[in-house]
């Protein structure tokens, strides 16, 4: 069974979604620190043909909280983020299907930013039909005060998986020899998503899913998250190429 574990990220690249695709189980953190200056509540859109940041803004609080501990600000303007992202892509071809999917994302009342994510990961599973089974971190049966490739390899020995499988960029995050000695695979996923016409504009990439479900049909996004490479660490060669 194959596993990835991830934080929670509000409409990421596609190549998050690859790498859901290409597993069985995908554990998403919850009891992880929030990280003030990542892109855990913000991504990036397209804006007149430069990338433009969107943002959840989040209630003031200790940086020593957990993501699931975080709550969205109270000021947060719904409807204004709706309105630039309406503005922004109304002339896209795919425009009203992925905009209803992004006002439901949006418009959810819950201010609790972890489930707020969830919610939104889970509904742009449901329109690229995505089958993979999503789980909670904090609902795995582990030492949690475990950190880094620790707690990766109990969660995985935990839920079954004889096979993990991160993004490329966090290869000097993980060490085969731990994971062999687990009894787990190590791979990690090289995506290799095609570039797509965004109107007239010059390709602007790496923005997020928003953007791709905006300008690519179904079938576009099926073949668009296939697209990606699973390689062994310290090897160059494709183990699976297109899946």
């Amino acid at each position: 069974m194959k596993l990835s574990i991830m934080q929670p990220y509000f409409f990421p690249y596609i190549g998050y979604f690859q790498l859901l695709r290409a597993v069985d189980e995908f554990v998403v953190y919850d009891n992880i620190k929030y990280t003030k200056r990542g892109w855990i509540n913000r991504n990036r859109f397209l804006r007149q043909g430069h990338a433009a940041d969107f943002t959840l803004p989040l209630r003031k609080a200790s940086d020593s909280l957990d993501v699931r501990q975080r709550e969205i600000a109270q000021e947060f303007d719904r409807r204004k983020l709706l309105n630039q992202i309406r503005e922004a892509y109304r002339k896209a071809p795919y425009f009203e299907d992925a905009f209803a999917l992004f006002e439901r994302a949006v418009l959810n009342p819950d201010v609790n930013l972890f489930r707020f994510i969830y919610f939104s990961l889970q509904e742009a599973c449901r329109y690229m039909n995505i089958q993979t089974k999503l789980v909670v971190s904090s609902h795995v049966d582990i030492d949690h005060s475990l950190k880094a490739q620790n707690k990766v390899i109990a969660i995985c020995k935990r839920l079954g998986a004889n096979t993990y499988v991160n993004p490329s960029g966090g290869r000097e995050l993980y060490s085969r020899n731990d994971f062999n000695s687990a009894g787990i695979e190590l791979l990690f996923l090289n995506s290799k998503a095609s570039a797509y016409r965004q109107l007239e504009n010059e390709f602007v990439p790496s923005l997020s899913i928003i953007d791709v479900m905006m300008f690519n049909s179904p079938a576009a996004l099926e073949k668009m998250l296939t697209e990606f490479e699973l390689i062994e660490p310290e090897l160059s060669t494709c183990l699976n190429g297109v899946n």
